[in-house]
């Protein structure tokens, strides 16, 4: 019993190290993979210094708000949905998850519209059609990326 108990707290450190591990590998590729995005779309757009003086932080506000909406308060009503089966949920809850799904949507409409409306101010509007299709022509490559990888494993 002894012995137990000596253990167990190097056995909590080991997998709380792991964990830790795997969270730095995992914020470690974002910041990769949005360096390498940041890489492409200044090749891909070909701004002048003052264009990027200014697009840059905009897109990186935009960017990040997008991320929060999506991820973080999207995250509450996709758990909820994960812990219980949709079966068992009240209609009240249901209610509930639509509404936050219909917010989280309005907001992120907002959000598009008041970024496009701060890059017309930046950019000439060819520059921002081709950054939508730069973003969709990266996001295909990251996608292709992620797929060969997979299935070579």
């Amino acid at each position: 019993m002894m012995k137990i108990k000596n253990i167990l707290p190097l056995l909590l450190f080991l997998f709380s190290y792991s964990f830790y591990a795997q969270s730095e590998a995992m914020e470690s590729k974002k910041e990769k993979i949005k360096a390498y995005k940041m890489s492409f779309l200044t090749t891909e757009l070909d701004l002048s210094a003052t264009q990027a003086e200014k697009f840059w932080p905009l897109y990186t506000a935009f960017d990040n708000k997008q991320f929060e909406l999506r991820h973080q308060k999207m995250k509450v009503c996709t758990n909820k949905l994960k812990d219980q089966n949709i079966s068992s949920i009240s209609e009240k809850e249901a209610v509930e998850i639509l509404n936050q799904f219909e917010s989280t949507d309005d907001q992120l409409y907002a959000l598009r519209k008041k970024y496009m409306a701060n890059l017309k101010k930046i950019l000439p509007a060819k520059k921002i059609v081709l950054l939508k299709k730069s973003e969709d022509e990266f996001n295909r490559k990251l996608l292709h990326q992620y797929r060969d990888k997979a299935s070579k494993n």
